[in-house]
């Protein structure tokens, strides 16, 4: 019997052999398996299942994004894992799953309103790099996320201002998710569309409150396109001037975009469907200077 089972083991072991050289003939799947660093005296009792391996291996060269996936099991990659005696074949998650995860993860540290989707993936690393007036707001931004503590009382926002389209609002949304990366709950807001939401949930009482108190608490703001709105001694006495006002007596980081400077929103804000007040102007300003440093972007628009 033991003769009977030697004879079978070597026909075996002389099959499996074949099969493994037979593979290597393909150059693509040779270069596969010798970059495993694994002997082949092993790799032959796999033959199959590392074809299985280089086959979703060859399609992940071409992969460009978690959507794009053709293996099997999306988002990962039939792989050997190999422990010094047996190899083993494992589904390994590939790195747009796990950016696709991480992103989900950080980004319930980021609420948005009537903002666009694609600022859920601003990124620094895709920021232009041929303008370089676009360097010293950079630069305060990587500032910002090397000093941002919580219990800094001296840390400032941004007022950011300048023409249409430059990507004021992709800059803000890009450190916003750096910072939620970090942990830190942070609220981007169209200022404009804000006003009509608070404005149509007035009479219930507990949703306004609910969305107001949210904004005003929240340890990272952004008011974006502020001055854009159609200004009213309401939105400006009752919504925006308690909002600055509890951030400033808070110390909460307050950041704003807009197509005008300080000097302009000023103006601005002094003229309502009521007349005009100067006074009440002057004061949203003050608040805005306490909680910010005014910069301007001037570049081309990189819309459309």
């Amino acid at each position: 019997m033991n003769n009977i089972n030697d004879t079978i083991g070597k026909v075996d072991l002389t099959a499996l052999k074949r099969s493994f050289i037979d593979s290597l003939s393909n150059k693509e799947f040779k270069d596969y398996v010798d970059s495993l660093k694994i002997d082949y005296d092993i790799l032959m009792k796999y033959t199959s299942s590392l074809e299985d391996s280089f086959c979703e291996q060859k399609k992940c060269l071409k992969c460009k994004s978690l959507t794009m996936c053709k293996n099997d099991v999306a988002g990962y990659k039939y792989s050997p894992i190999y422990d010094g005696k047996v190899v083993n074949f494992s589904y390994v998650m590939c790195p747009y799953k796990k950016q696709n995860i991480e992103r989900l993860s950080y980004q319930n540290n980021l609420e948005m309103f009537e903002m666009p989707k694609e600022l859920n993936e601003a990124s620094f690393k895709n920021l232009y790099v041929d303008d370089k007036k676009r360097i010293p707001v950079i630069k305060y931004f990587k500032e910002f996320m090397e000093n941002y503590n919580e219990d800094n009382d001296s840390i400032k926002g941004l007022y950011l201002n300048g023409s249409f389209g430059v990507g004021k609002t992709y800059l803000v949304a890009a450190l916003f998710n750096e910072m939620a990366k970090k942990g830190v709950h942070s609220i981007l807001v169209y200022y404009p569309e804000l006003l009509r939401s608070l404005k149509s949930s007035f009479q219930n009482n507990s949703e306004f409150r609910s969305r107001f108190d949210s904004i005003k608490k929240a340890p990272l703001l952004l008011l974006d396109d502020i001055g854009a709105e159609n200004c009213s001694p309401w939105s400006r006495d009752e919504i925006l001037g308690p909002i600055l006002q509890y951030r400033m007596e808070n110390h909460l980081v307050t950041f704003f975009t807009s197509n005008l400077d300080i000097k302009e929103l000023e103006v601005f804000m002094a003229i309502t469907n009521s007349g005009v007040d100067k006074i009440k102007s002057r004061r949203i300003i003050e608040r805005i200077k306490q909680l910010t440093v005014p910069m301007e972007l001037v570049s081309k628009n990189r819309r459309g």
